[in-house]
């Protein structure tokens, strides 16, 4: 009997166990979020307060202009126009959002990461080079040119890059699972970080003379 009861036990712990396992802590919205004991200071973790229900209307969940084209006379040749909570507040807590993004000929969406999102990207015109990279050790390229109606899918988390392969403009639209998945473009971070990382550091780590990586600092 005693056996039983001990058996019944471990079941119950081990049930437990696992169902604390498999919990976890809700998505981060926002890069960072420092701990206070004053709730006086406080703000919500999404950055967001709720509109009284009563208070909420069709326009909450609106917005116009994605049929415009963005500016892509810069640099990189291209234009993300986003769609997240900030431009629909009724996305709050709904841990969805969009953007179209424009290409000039040859243009690109530089290499970058989505800290809090997944990405699904379909083109509606023109062709693109595209491709996300896997974490250490393997760094594995995965790649694919896509045609007008062409889906691709890029990890959270993962660097990812889209470039025309056209002489002609393309336009594609992206789904992300988050209501703000946030965006750090690699170059702009690492050479363009407010204040500067030490050139030293980045020498080192590109194995780059240093008077490189401090045009590009400049650069950036």
């Amino acid at each position: 009997m005693m056996k039983g009861v001990h058996f019944l036990a471990i079941v119950a712990l081990l049930s437990l166990t696992s169902s604390l396992v498999s919990a976890e802590d809700p998505s981060p919205l926002q890069d960072i979020c420092v701990a206070i004991d004053d709730p006086k200071s406080a703000v919500f973790v999404n950055g967001k307060f709720c509109k009284d229900f009563k208070l909420a209307e069709a326009n909450d969940f609106f917005f116009e202009g994605l049929q415009n084209p963005g500016n892509t006379e810069n640099p990189v040749g291209s234009n993300v126009t986003t769609v997240n909570v900030d431009q629909i507040r009724g996305l709050n807590t709904l841990g969805i959002s969009l953007a179209r993004i424009d290409f000039a000929p040859y243009g690109e969406n530089p290499p970058h990461i989505h800290p809090r999102g997944t990405e699904i990207l379909v083109v509606l015109e023109g062709s693109l080079y595209v491709g996300f990279v896997t974490s250490n050790p393997e760094n594995r390229l995965f790649s694919k040119v896509l045609n007008k109606g062409d889906v691709f899918v890029f990890p959270i988390g993962l660097i990812h890059f889209q470039f025309n392969t056209g002489h002609t403009n393309a336009i594609a639209f992206s789904g992300l699972s988050s209501q703000n998945a946030g965006v750090i473009t690699i170059a702009n971070a690492v050479f363009g970080s407010n204040p500067p990382i030490n050139p030293d550091v980045l020498a080192k780590a590109f194995q780059l003379d240093q008077k490189i990586i401090e045009y590009l600092q400049k650069t950036f």
